[in-house]
């Protein structure tokens, strides 16, 4: 829940809360104003942490420190976070054999750096009416990727989509 969304002290809305204090011990449903002395008392703050519950759960603890916790955690999972992009590499059923290398070895380099790959092959004139070709240069790819040692999964094989032939592949996850 993020801490805008929390409501502290005189905030709370209900009548009737289930009040844990700074140590963790249930101090048992109390109305809202009793559970707030105690938490005067104790120097701290109400703070709602459970609102859906039936009665809401609230805690006495020091709302700052429990932000600044709440805000740590989250950079935390943020900075642990893996974004895969999808790199696409496009190219024509007619490649030369040194322009499928150099394809294969951009595309390993993509695979290695934990992207995503879409290999499209687009179609023109009268190439449409040889679709094998592309599949014929898509399994030259793979065995490329092979050769070169690269861990993958083939997502998604040779499907032909209008004028462009493509399929995607991931890096592998055992690295």
């Amino acid at each position: 829940m993020a801490t805008r969304e929390l409501r502290i002290n005189r905030q709370i809305r209900a009548h009737q809360v289930l009040v844990i204090d700074e140590n963790g011990v249930q101090r048992g449903v109390m109305s809202v104003p009793e559970a707030c002395r105690l938490a005067d008392e104790a120097g701290m703050d109400l703070v709602e942490v459970s609102p859906n519950a039936n009665p809401p759960v609230c805690k006495i603890l020091d709302f700052g420190r429990y932000r600044y916790e709440m805000e740590k955690k989250s950079r935390e999972a943020k900075k642990n976070q893996t974004v895969v992009k999808i790199k696409e590499i496009r190219m024509q059923p007619k490649i030369e054999k040194h322009d499928l290398e150099t394809k294969s070895k951009a595309i390993a380099e993509f695979l290695q750096q934990g992207n995503k790959v879409k290999v499209s092959i687009r179609f023109r004139g009268r190439e449409l009416a040889h679709p094998e070709l592309g599949k014929v240069v898509l399994d030259k790819i793979l065995d490329a990727l092979t050769e070169l040692g690269v861990q993958y999964n083939l997502d998604k094989g040779a499907l032909m989509e209008g004028k462009m032939m493509s399929m995607t592949v991931s890096p592998s996850k055992g690295k």
